[in-house]
């Protein structure tokens, strides 16, 4: 009888005599046999009741001590089957299909992460368009089928190589497919969940955080006593961009619409201003960084309320590709000339994830939720997400 209380039917793999021509034997079955129980998706050493000669019972003990600990986490979703969103198209949120797959393999180098939360960004919508995946297609880095990069749960297994996580730890970072029960990434990718978080604001945290820290702390180098504009600032990077701001010891001037002004005070902003109301850029005040994350102004707007030695960073990308195509060659040029236009593409580090997980733990930075969905409701989500008008972070949850 299996711990649990649950009886497992055996089959012993060197005599299959009595097991009649074309039957399906469950891989369960035989590793029973073995003395291997699966029960409640964990594998149990059972006593070994049959005699066998020498060399089977070598096998037995090889086999008995490499599938519990290597070969057993996959075993156990072998026979399952997950939840996933999966891309079925281009376009509308429509594209997006609830559908039982299989479950992500362990290699040497992953964890696999039951995922308990995952959060939208905006390369989540850009995916809908057919051009990303054709160019991905034309430089040989073809995108997933399922959506989402942002997630937090539970490492559920660990290859051979993996050093820094075991199967349980509580986490959060960067894979790709996380719209998912379970996804795989590394373990750069991933640092320990912060203690006072719950998944959810944990899920929220990965490339909007990366992103505002990084623009700040390493391209801009703000400094304390240094005055700051982030304009586009009621968003996902908006809301951590305040926040990681202040936290470096800044003064924050914070450009939102109408709903989000308390929003951001009650984060920490200093300033705000109403940009349906007032132009920033006619104010007649100077800053020494503009984090550009909405990029619906021109870089020379921008460029007019820094400072002499202020920098510029370009977050946002602009929707139409001209658009964005001049700000990526404007960027080049200002470098050139005087290195305070900066384009910024951020990249998901472990050092940075353990960064913000300093701070969240300290509390300076506290991850803004606008609502959350579940899994199921990804497509409305996504509708939601494109309405622009979200304060902070839109979160999935999917256990």
């Amino acid at each position: 009888m299996a711990p649990g209380g649950a009886w497992v039917e055996a089959v012993d793999p060197f005599d299959l005599s009595g097991v009649p021509p074309g039957t399906s034997v469950p891989v369960t079955a035989i590793l029973a046999g073995l003395g291997i129980t699966l029960c409640d998706n964990r594998f149990e050493l059972a006593a070994v009741r049959v005699s066998r000669s020498p060399l089977q019972r070598a096998v037995m003990t090889l086999v008995r001590g490499v599938i519990p600990t290597r070969i057993a986490p996959m075993l156990a979703l072998a026979s399952n089957r997950m939840k996933a969103i999966v891309q079925n198209g281009y376009g509308s949120p429509d594209v997006l299909e609830l559908r039982d797959i299989d479950p992500p393999a362990v290699s040497d180098d992953t964890v696999r992460v039951r995922i308990r939360a995952a959060s939208i960004n905006a390369f989540d919508w850009g995916m809908l368009r057919r051009v990303v995946h054709v160019i991905a297609w034309l430089i040989g880095n073809p995108v997933p089928r399922i959506r989402g990069g942002d997630m937090a749960g539970v490492v559920d297994a660990c290859g051979r190589n993996v050093s820094r996580f075991k199967p349980g730890d509580e986490v959060f970072g960067i894979a790709r497919g996380t719209f998912a029960e379970y996804a795989t990434t590394t373990e750069a990718r991933l640092a320990l969940k912060p203690r006072p978080l719950t998944f959810e604001q944990a899920a929220a945290m990965p490339v909007a955080g990366c992103t505002a820290l990084q623009g700040l702390r390493d391209k801009a180098q703000v400094q304390p006593g240094q005055r700051v504009l982030i304009y586009g600032a009621g968003g996902g990077t908006g809301t951590f961009a305040v926040q990681t701001a202040k936290a470096l010891g800044a003064h924050v001037t914070a450009v939102t619409r109408t709903e989000h002004m308390d929003l951001l005070r009650s984060i920490g902003a200093d300033d705000v201003i109403d940009y349906t109301r007032e132009d920033f850029t006619r104010r007649g005040e100077c800053y020494d960084v503009v984090f550009d994350i909405g990029a619906d102004r021109s870089s020379a707007d921008c460029e007019r309320v820094l400072t002499p030695n202020g920098k510029l960073v370009l977050v946002g990308a602009p929707k139409r590709l001209g658009a964005l195509l001049g700000r990526i060659l404007g960027a080049l040029v200002m470098r050139r000339r005087r290195g305070g236009r900066i384009m910024l593409s951020a990249r998901a580090r472990q050092e940075d994830l353990v960064a913000l997980k300093e701070f969240a733990e300290a509390g300076k930075l506290s991850p803004v939720i606008d609502r959350t969905y579940p899994l199921r409701e990804v497509p409305e989500a996504f509708r939601y997400f494109a309405t622009g008008r979200i304060g902070g972070k839109i979160v999935i949850s999917v256990a």
